[in-house]
């Protein structure tokens, strides 16, 4: 067994089902070479993978009245083929239709009496651009309270493969499955740990103390200005209730293309202008329907803090920044350049002390009761939004991949929406190419197909703007010549300057004698 920390059991409580809590993705298969790919053979691959993936085959425990926070066990009966489903995509097979049913699938929730994921197979995506006929999509699902944005990539990378051929030896299993226990067990083992939590908290405070300093000192010296505080963002049609219905689309660039726009504003990062680019596209998407604030959207943007040994772990371990993204600028070239401004300060502030340890400290009703009421008085209508939209990017692997044999040709991820979050972007990186995935509530953004436009557009936008010249290659303003003193003794004059000095300095100490 495997208690949930503090913030994985608040991705539990604010599940409802208008916001199903789980991360995912839609993958684009390439079947062209693998005339083996088939259902069947992707549950033999899932299958032969089970092993690396010990979350695969746990389900949640909850304990009565949600006195403590719920546990992970090994399910006891535990079915391969009913998290394996498979459907066809809808005639004639292409992108809107396949977003289309993403969006359906994305919006319901996972049951909660067996693991929290799901792969679902789509075959007849025969006329999605680049695809050969025949390919297939994988659409992916898996609960935010097992994973985090990182941890969900690297889980799933234990189902892919860098080779075609797969990785040869069958891997061993010492998975068992465990008998539920009893909720009066349940609460006993939580009460033991109390004494761990208190050692925990102290730990806690001296984390507080140094972030707080580190914040401190970089904001005094200078090196960063003071970060966007939370609520003060301004109200946008993305920071309403939501409702049950979502839409799913999907922009694709090269990371080459992106990696050329730094140049626009010398010193700027990858992460920067792609927060540009979606920045440009929300100013187009809402000044278009005469929406847009004269404030500035401010992004949420999560910060991973696991550690590299702790990839494939289950559970959240990220902090957040919050960025003034410039949706207030019209010049692409300013956007960008303050967005790189605003993200540097954020850092900083941002990692100061990560949310999975705020959570641990917050009681495990307590933060249920919160999270329900939240929900049903519509509290998210009644102050200014926290932020108002989140862009995430994680990082995926430079080389190709292979999922049963078919190749991996892209990525599209999701996260999960809730009141007040309408709207969400998860950009994935993968083999040179760059995702931009959409998530959004339907009342917030009724066609999808207009932001991925506003999307492209803001790319050629920035790609037209002109290039700031890096540092080190600007012209020095011309400074004024020195002439040099007329007389050719520089060294005498000085020393003739001093001896001048020493003797006004000996006939003010004789008068002030012969006054007294």
């Amino acid at each position: 067994m495997q208690q949930l920390s503090g913030l994985d059991a608040t991705f539990l409580h604010l599940e409802s089902h208008r916001s199903p809590m789980h991360i995912g993705s839609v993958y684009l298969l390439d079947a062209e070479h693998a005339p083996g790919f088939s259902h069947q053979a992707i549950m033999d691959h899932i299958a032969a993978r089970l092993p690396l993936v010990p979350l695969f085959r746990q389900r949640l425990i909850e304990a009565p009245l949600e006195l403590t926070d719920p546990y992970w066990v090994n399910d006891p009966d535990f079915d391969l083929a009913a998290h394996v489903p498979r459907v066809g995509c809808p005639a004639p097979g292409g992108k809107q239709e396949l977003m289309e049913l993403a969006g359906r699938i994305f919006a319901r929730p996972l049951n909660r009496m067996r693991p929290l994921w799901e792969i679902t197979l789509v075959d007849g995506v025969d006329r999605f651009p680049g695809l050969s006929r025949g390919s297939f999509a994988v659409i992916t699902r898996m609960h935010h309270a097992a994973v985090d944005g990182v941890s969900g990539a690297e889980i799933m990378g234990a189902l892919l493969d860098v080779d075609p051929a797969g990785r040869g030896a069958p891997l061993k299993d010492n998975w068992k499955p465990e008998a539920i226990p009893s909720s009066t067990s349940l609460l006993r083992k939580s009460y033991a740990q109390l004494g761990h939590r208190s050692v925990a908290f102290a730990r806690f405070v001296g984390d507080l103390a140094k972030g707080g300093v580190k914040m401190a000192v970089a904001t005094r010296t200078g090196r960063i200005d003071p970060p966007t505080l939370p609520m003060r963002a301004p109200r946008t049609r993305f920071n309403r209730v939501v409702s049950t219905e979502r839409v799913f689309g999907s922009v694709e660039f090269t990371l080459d293309a992106i990696k050329g726009l730094r140049s626009r504003v010398a010193g700027s990062t990858v992460n920067d202008v792609l927060l540009s680019i979606c920045a440009g596209a929300l100013r187009r998407q809402l000044d278009r329907s005469g929406e847009l604030p004269e404030q500035s959207l401010v992004a949420m943007a999560p910060i991973s803090v696991r550690a590299t040994d702790a990839q494939q772990a289950m559970g959240n371990q990220v902090s957040a920044m919050l960025v003034e993204i410039a949706t207030d600028l019209d010049d692409p070239r300013a956007r960008l350049e303050r967005i790189h401004r605003n993200t540097r300060s954020s850092k900083v502030h941002g990692t100061a002390l990560p949310a999975n340890q705020i959570m641990e400290f917050v009681p495990s009703a307590t933060a249920a009761i919160a999270a329900r009421l939240y929900t049903r008085m519509r509290v998210a209508e009644k102050h200014k939004p926290f932020f108002n939209l989140v862009i995430t990017n994680v990082p995926g692997p430079p080389m190709p991949l292979y999922f049963a044999g078919a190749r991996l040709r892209s990525v599209f991820g999701t996260a999960p929406l809730m009141d007040g979050l309408g709207l969400i972007l998860v950009i994935f990186s993968h083999a040179g190419r760059i995702s931009v995935g959409i998530t959004g509530c339907k009342r917030a953004l009724p066609d999808v197909a207009s932001f991925e436009a506003d999307l492209e557009a803001a790319f050629e936008e920035l790609a037209g703007a002109p290039t700031e010249l890096p540092v080190a290659t600007r012209p020095r303003p011309r400074e004024p010549r020195v002439e040099p003193p007329e007389t050719g003794r520089p060294l005498e004059d000085l020393r003739a300057a001093i001896r001048a000095l020493g003797d006004s300095v000996d006939a003010a100490r004789d008068r002030s004698r012969g006054d007294s």
